[in-house]
């Protein structure tokens, strides 16, 4: 008997073989433009699957691969800007300029104003005895999860402070309020704890934290920045207070913290880019 000739399968019928496309077809999310190319509107590549985008330094959404912290131009402005403001407090100090008489009228008026008390544990929050352990803790962390070059960095990092704030003293030989001694300018106490915190927080963003930590509803990503500028601010602030320092001591030391932990966040963004890959 003759068998009535069946259509002959193709690759794109077989159920074993790979779909084709069919070029009458558009795909779903094709572009305005008729080309056919997926696209999405959040700028995702279509085999992204939802929810798999992370996040930058502070817990936004990124991009794919993830751009982690601010971008690039924008984080480059502002350490300019910083560097800027640090050299132009430098330069008053040094030809005691009209920067420089200002500062020392505003901070008579600050001095020993507060409790003393307060003031006083806000200082020490600059301390080595202080700010040194918590981000010992942080390279001890970033060592325990094998991110040696993070920890190498993250020491580096606080290895500057005294490389660059002792020279600085010594040059301007500053002298410091209600006391005859000299080299206060810069102030090292907000050095220390600009760095010390803010590069424990970058260490422990690029990292994540433990799966234990992970589990509880706090604390949030954001939370830590806001707790590393608290804790210099409160620092700087208490230096002034207290007399220890004049308000543009601390000032130079606000803008020289970031520019020393740049190298830190760099760093920290090359990791997470990898580790996103």
């Amino acid at each position: 008997m003759r068998e009535t000739p069946r259509p002959r399968e193709t690759a794109a019928d077989s159920g074993s073989g790979l779909p084709q496309r069919r070029p009458e077809r558009a795909f779903a999310h094709a572009g305005a433009d008729g080309s056919g190319t997926p696209h999405r509107s959040d700028g995702r590549p279509p085999h992204t699957p939802r929810g798999a985008r992370r996040t930058d330094l502070v817990g936004h959404p990124g991009t794919t691969p993830p751009v982690p912290g601010w971008p690039a131009p924008l984080a480059s402005g502002v350490l300019g800007l910083l560097a800027v403001l640090f050299a132009l407090i430098t330069w008053q100090v040094v030809v005691e300029g009209p920067l420089f008489r200002l500062d020392e009228r505003v901070g008579a008026k600050l001095f020993e104003r507060g409790p003393g008390g307060l003031t006083q544990v806000f200082s020490d929050l600059g301390g080595m005895p202080v700010a040194l352990p918590v981000l010992t803790c942080a390279i001890a962390y970033a060592l325990w999860r094998r991110a040696l070059r993070l920890a190498v960095y993250a020491a580096l990092t606080m290895a500057a402070v005294p490389a660059l704030v002792i020279p600085l003293k010594v040059a301007t030989a500053r002298q410091g309020p209600l006391t005859e001694a000299v080299n206060y300018y810069p102030s090292g106490h907000t050095a220390t704890a600009a760095v010390a915190y803010g590069a424990t927080v970058l260490v422990l963003l690029t990292l994540g934290r433990p799966a234990w930590l992970r589990e509880a509803s706090w604390p949030r990503a954001w939370m830590m920045p806001v707790a590393a500028i608290l804790l210099t601010t409160a620092t700087g602030i208490g230096l002034v207070l207290h007399g220890y320092h004049w308000p543009l001591d601390v000032l130079a030391s606000w803008c020289l913290g970031p520019l020393v932990l740049a190298p830190l966040w760099w760093v920290s963004c090359r990791s997470r880019r990898r580790s996103s890959g």
